[in-house]
């Protein structure tokens, strides 16, 4: 269980420190920003390179909502569920406290958003809070969905992790205007916790809609992908 922990913290680590750095580093650099549609990349990139490197250990999951959604599916057993969502925290944490440092170390640097999610004027299109609940749960749930029917067995071995990779790119594509693009608790939390105020008043909505999305994606799996 520890190498599955240490697996799962690792790959969640990355996925915050390559994902939101995207954003936090790179997305704005004079002349040489890659833009959201490089920070979406960025995240598709980030699950694809650790679901290869650390899958067979852990099963790749490195979101307390993919834990809940394949435990709902019953891909997953639920006494697993709270230690695997422990360390995805605390991995988001420790990537977006080494982010901090680093972007600290620039003369004049502003904390801003610090690619935190949110609503209503903390959305980067200033979409309502209504959007981003509804944008984070279809979002969550059609990953959820993705990543069961690529990791079946009605699939080719060792392609998986390209398709919930891209996945998850084109999630960030549609949904970075909207909340910034959380669908993964642990991720939304690393960050908000050094901008605090009000992405720690908004934080709610992105565990709650991500897990929500997440279990009905386990729901509709069950429903159309097993016995088909």
């Amino acid at each position: 269980m520890l190498k599955k922990l240490s697996a799962e913290f690792l790959g969640t680590f990355w996925l915050v420190f390559g994902g939101c750095g995207s954003a936090v580093l790179a997305a704005g650099f004079p002349g040489l920003g890659i833009g959201f549609v490089g920070v979406a990349l960025a995240f598709g990139l980030t699950v694809l390179t650790m679901a290869y490197a650390v899958g067979g250990i852990s099963g790749g999951h490195f979101n307390p909502a993919v834990s809940v959604g394949l435990t709902v599916a019953g891909k997953f057993p639920a006494s697993s569920l709270l230690p695997y969502i422990v360390v995805q925290v605390a991995g988001a944490i420790v990537a977006a406290a080494v982010l901090y440092g680093i972007a600290t170390g620039k003369p004049g640097f502003e904390l801003g958003g610090f690619a935190s999610n949110g609503y209503g004027e903390h959305s980067p299109g200033g979409y309502a809070l209504t959007s981003a609940l509804v944008t984070e749960v279809v979002m969550t749930f059609m990953f959820i969905f993705i990543i069961l029917g690529a990791t079946s067995g009605r699939v080719p071995a060792g392609f998986a992790p390209i398709a919930i990779g891209l996945a998850l790119t084109l999630i960030h594509l549609v949904s970075i205007p909207v909340t910034n693009t959380s669908v993964n608790p642990a991720r939304s939390t690393g960050v908000a916790l050094f901008v605090g105020d009000w992405a720690l008043g908004q934080l709610w909505l992105f565990w709650l809609a991500p897990i929500v999305g997440g279990a009905l994606g386990g729901v509709a799996w069950k429903a159309v992908g097993e016995g088909s």
